[in-house]
């Protein structure tokens, strides 16, 4: 696994792990901690396989945290590395996170990645392409919540299935990955 590095925004020290290079960038936001190598699986294959450069976001230990903090750690984080337009993306309520991100820095942000997309009232952000993956059998985000952001934008939302509950893309990696690498690599 690569190296866990940190940056400070005020008082919060937030990790992120940064792996690969390439024309590609991708912003994860992981639901569960990177310690436990969280989206671990996709980003190493999109690094090492597709050429892409995936940065995955963790939330600062132990830190009161709302939407609106960790959009705020993620543009830190962002803005540390120097990468000034990229997808963005998350899993669960990474997703919702990345929802927020593309909403507030619509210019910096090439499009849209949701895995299991929870229900929310944030918009998504206008003009850029969304890429929705959805587990098969996801109870916490169930299929219905990635057909109605669909029927929201049909002109640049895409919705693709994967079998498993809502850990698939821990549990179907791989399969996730190339669903990506396909979407990601015409942009």
């Amino acid at each position: 696994m690569p190296d866990v590095q940190t940056v400070a925004r005020d008082a919060r020290v937030i990790p992120f792990i940064d792996e690969g290079e390439g024309p590609v960038s991708l912003v994860l936001i992981p639901e569960h901690s990177l310690e436990g190598d969280a989206l671990g699986a996709i980003a190493h294959y999109l690094a090492e396989e597709a050429g892409f450069r995936v940065i995955r976001v963790d939330e600062p230990a132990g830190a009161a945290t709302d939407v609106q903090e960790r959009v705020a750690d993620v543009m830190a984080v962002l803005d540390h590395v120097g990468l000034d337009d990229t997808w963005v993306g998350g899993h669960g309520p990474g997703g919702t996170v990345a929802r927020a991100v593309a909403a507030s820095y619509t210019a910096r942000i090439d499009g849209l990645l949701l895995l299991g997309a929870e229900e929310s009232e944030i918009e998504l952000a206008p003009g850029i392409p969304v890429l929705i993956i959805q587990g098969t059998d996801d109870a916490v985000t169930p299929s219905a919540n990635g057909e109605r952001l669909h029927a929201a934008a049909p002109d640049r939302a895409t919705v693709r299935t994967v079998p498993g509950d809502h850990l698939f893309p821990m549990s179907h990696p791989i399969e996730t990955a190339l669903f990506i690498e396909e979407y990601l690599d015409w942009d």
